[in-house]
């Protein structure tokens, strides 16, 4: 109002204007970039933000500008305001139906129910329930007022799930995750460090490829796995990835553990005529105990937080709560997530401490306490 601004036009007098625009609205075809040019605009100090952030932003005053869905559930409040699209940019992006034809023929008829009867003003209308209230059922039941299938569901209650059986859900969702992906770092990881401890170009050629794995981001990794075959949008997917992160730690400090074991001891151990098999496993291996012991806990802790991401392709775990935590900015929801799964990583660090007890030689332990 100060300003003047009511349409996109307006702001190409206004250049100084903070822009916070989602990601993928700054890189879509029909997104930011085809809207500058066609509007002429000259904002310079543009950033990406994920999508309700924005709105934090415009509220603390962090930013000016950012882009929005007509049906947002924050477009009801007074202190924001939607620029007319004078010169006509966008064009009306209508919400279609789209269902199995297997479906039973009751399910479907609900759905078609619906057909024209949710415009904007019933869609913000509902997110605004779900975001004030937290109860998505409400808010989804708004849709049947009206519709000929409010009457024969009227006498059926639905209940949401309770918070302690979406924690089980959840943790056992997240425990597969983890400890299957974790089983086949171990049972990858450590062969392939014993071999990295050797040296040579081998050696290096794989500490740089477990290595490379590691600097991909965790959502790059996901959306490239998900279009090859086998994967998709699956746990499959996300145990896939997780096996991947979590061979770093466990190959570098076996080869590390290996590498550091004196000269006289080994001299000692050819020395008694065993094969180099039996090296391996009575000597080199339990003498290095530490350091595996130690690369498999490193990554079982952050397997648990990186797990967290596997809720984006449909594999559930604590991550469902944090990721629709986000997207309705609901902190409380996000901590259904959060405190499990941080509460999860202590235990399981617990866990593999109290495991020195049992893999590590009684020899070690003893010299460990020593030297400490």
């Amino acid at each position: 109002k100060k300003l003047g601004i009511r349409t996109i036009t307006d702001l190409r007098t206004h250049p100084d204007l903070r822009v916070a625009i989602t990601h993928e609205f700054l890189e879509r075809k029909d997104g930011w970039k085809p809207l500058v040019q066609k509007y002429g605009l000259k904002m310079s100090n543009v950033r990406g933000v994920e999508h309700t952030l924005g709105y934090e932003a415009l509220a603390s005053g962090e930013a000016d500008v950012k882009d929005a869905y007509s049906t947002d559930a924050k477009l009801i409040d007074p202190q924001f305001t939607i620029l007319k699209d004078d010169l006509n940019y966008f064009p009306a992006y209508q919400a279609v139906l789209l269902y199995r034809l297997d479906l039973p023929a009751n399910v479907i008829s609900v759905l078609k129910s619906l057909e024209g009867h949710i415009d904007e003003k019933l869609m913000v209308a509902m997110n605004a329930e779900a975001e004030k209230s937290k109860d998505y059922t409400k808010a989804a039941t708004l849709a049947f007022v009206g519709t000929t299938s409010a009457s024969g569901n009227s006498g059926e209650k639905m209940e949401a799930e309770h918070l302690t059986s979406k924690l089980v859900r959840w943790t056992l969702q997240h425990l597969k995750l983890v400890m299957i992906s974790l089983l086949a770092a171990v049972l990858v990881g450590i062969p392939l460090g014993v071999y990295a401890a050797r040296g040579g170009v081998g050696g290096q050629i794989v500490l740089s490829v477990v290595g490379m794995i590691q600097t991909i981001p965790s959502l790059a990794l996901l959306a490239l796995l998900v279009p090859l075959p086998f994967f998709g949008i699956s746990s499959t997917t996300a145990i896939v990835a997780l096996f991947l992160y979590s061979l770093l730690p466990i190959v570098r400090n076996t080869a590390t553990g290996l590498q550091d074991i004196p000269q006289n001891i080994r001299e000692s151990a050819e020395a008694l005529g065993m094969d180099q098999s039996s090296i391996l496993r009575k000597i080199y291996l339990p003498l290095a105990s530490r350091s595996i012991l130690s690369g498999i806990k490193t990554s079982a802790v952050i397997n648990v937080g990186t797990a967290t991401l596997a809720a984006l392709i449909g594999a559930g775990g604590f991550g469902e709560p944090i990721v629709s935590g986000l997207s309705l900015n609901d902190n409380a929801t996000i901590l259904q997530g959060a405190i499990p799964a941080a509460i999860l990583a202590l235990l399981v660090q617990f866990g593999f401490d109290r495991l020195d007890n049992l893999i590590i030689p009684k020899g070690l332990r003893l010299k460990n306490r020593v030297e400490n």
